[in-house]
């Protein structure tokens, strides 16, 4: 492979290497915008996170395909953005974490809203258990409060 090809390659690789970086730091703040939509009940902020979180996703996806395909073709370039490649590396567990935060609150909050359909509907609060396909059933049945 000739030298400018090679220099090409090294380069495209070191700009996929930067993108996905960007895109994990533009990832950690939607999870941070998603945790504070979730605490403070903003729906329309929730919905822009999200949908950012899977913008997000989807762009990183693409671009951790390109950078394997391109460190195939540039092991040099690839052995000198392995500290880079650490940090993003890093920064994704870091991202895990956080959405497993957000997960945990929102599993708190539809505790609470099934809490609150219970008492509502007049049930007590029955055990939640498992489906044989492994999905989760809960009989909060509706029943009238009142009649006119």
């Amino acid at each position: 492979m000739n030298h400018a090809l090679q220099a090409e390659l090294d380069h495209a690789l070191t700009a996929a290497v930067e993108e996905m970086r960007l895109a994990v730091d533009q990832l950690a703040d939607a999870l941070q915008d998603e945790r504070t939509a979730l605490e403070t009940a903003d729906v329309d902020g929730l919905n822009r996170a999200g949908a950012s979180k899977h913008a997000l996703m989807v762009r990183l996806e693409q671009l951790d395909s390109e950078r394997v395909q391109l460190s195939r073709s540039a092991p040099e370039a690839t052995r000198a953005l392995a500290p880079v490649w650490q940090q993003v590396l890093q920064s994704l567990r870091a991202c895990q974490q956080l959405n497993q935060r957000n997960g945990t609150l929102v599993g708190i909050r539809l505790q609470q809203v099934r809490k609150a359909l219970a008492v509502l509907t007049g049930n007590e609060l029955e055990a939640s258990v498992y489906g044989r396909a492994g999905d989760l059933r809960t009989s909060l049945r509706s029943q009238s409060l009142a009649e006119a």
